[in-house]
């Protein structure tokens, strides 16, 4: 067990990173937050699982009794599947959870600081959060974006979660600076569709190219992240066209109850899976794990990459 100031890293992620072994972050709103018990948990494991294989070491991050964790043991993965008053962290919640002694699951912008302390560079997750459908009025876009324009990690996700204005996401991650790499794809994935309809720039079709990518970045001296979106397995996906007006009705549900803010995308989700029987659950649960066999192999690539250069 090592700690950095105000932060606590599992023995065998704090061996993997002084030898030099590939990490993989794993964010744990999704355990939280993300899916109903014993999916979450199942679901933790399998990702944790998906890393090993790939020859990665996996560390899922949160804040545990006040204390920020890298690299959680099963029962802290228990305690936040199961618990009844974990917090949702984002950048400017996880101060607090530290002063308070609260235990919270970490968004992804709140865990790309934490990996990023330390030095973690990859990290999987389903989706990015980003601007909401009707921002223009309510403003409501998520803190993930901005941490990607300040935070030197690359995130493997399955784009932005279906329920966002995916279009307005695109163009904020454009203005902010932050390079979206298709994986495979020439198309924005819509989470739980392959296709959105909104063309990429960047395009990479093997880990190692997102390594070298990572490494000239790094050489230039640009800051912040790197998205790579990685499409839903095609026997998971749920085509857009079908998809979207489940979202739509999920979306006047959210409306009709004025849930808003943290709680509105845990809300759409359940209400999604609701909606479709269990079928956005099942495309969730491969879509992340998909992500983090492609995060898995790209810290592998990164990690080869220095060694030659060393």
């Amino acid at each position: 067990m090592r700690y950095l100031r105000y932060v606590k890293i599992s023995q065998r992620v704090s061996d993997a990173l002084r030898a030099g072994t590939p990490v993989v972050a794993l964010e744990s709103t999704i355990v939280a937050h993300g899916m109903p018990f014993p999916a979450n948990l199942e679901t933790a494991l399998e990702l944790e699982a998906e890393v090993e294989r790939a020859g990665a070491v996996p560390a899922t991050l949160a804040v545990i009794g006040g204390v920020p964790t890298i690299g959680l043991s099963e029962d802290e993965l228990n305690e936040l599947a199961t618990g009844s008053e974990v917090l949702k962290l984002s950048r400017r919640d996880l101060a607090w959870a530290v002063a308070q002694r609260k235990t919270g699951a970490t968004t992804v912008a709140a865990t790309m600081m934490l990996a990023h302390r330390a030095r973690i560079e990859v990290f999987a997750t389903g989706g990015i959060g980003g601007v909401h459908r009707g921002a223009n009025l309510s403003y409501d876009v998520s803190a993930d974006l901005t941490e990607l324009a300040r935070t030197a990690v690359t995130v493997v996700c399955a784009g932005p979660k279906a329920i966002l204005d995916l279009s307005a996401t695109l163009e904020y991650l454009e203005t902010l600076g932050v390079p979206v790499v298709g994986y495979q794809t020439n198309e924005l994935p819509a989470f739980y569709s392959r296709t959105s309809g909104l063309p990429l720039v960047l395009r990479a079709d093997r880990p190692d190219e997102v390594a070298s990518f990572m490494t000239s970045r790094t050489e230039l001296g640009i800051e912040g992240g790197v998205l790579v979106v990685n499409p839903i397995p095609q026997a998971s996906e749920i085509p857009y066209a079908k998809m979207s007006p489940v979202i739509d009705q999920a979306l006047r549900d959210a409306e009709a109850q004025s849930i808003t803010g943290k709680a509105l995308t845990p809300f759409l989700l359940d209400r999604l899976r609701m909606l479709t029987s269990g079928v956005s659950l099942t495309a969730n649960i491969a879509l992340v794990k998909n992500n983090a066999r492609l995060a898995a192999e790209i810290a592998v690539a990164r990690q080869k990459a220095g060694a030659r250069h060393r």
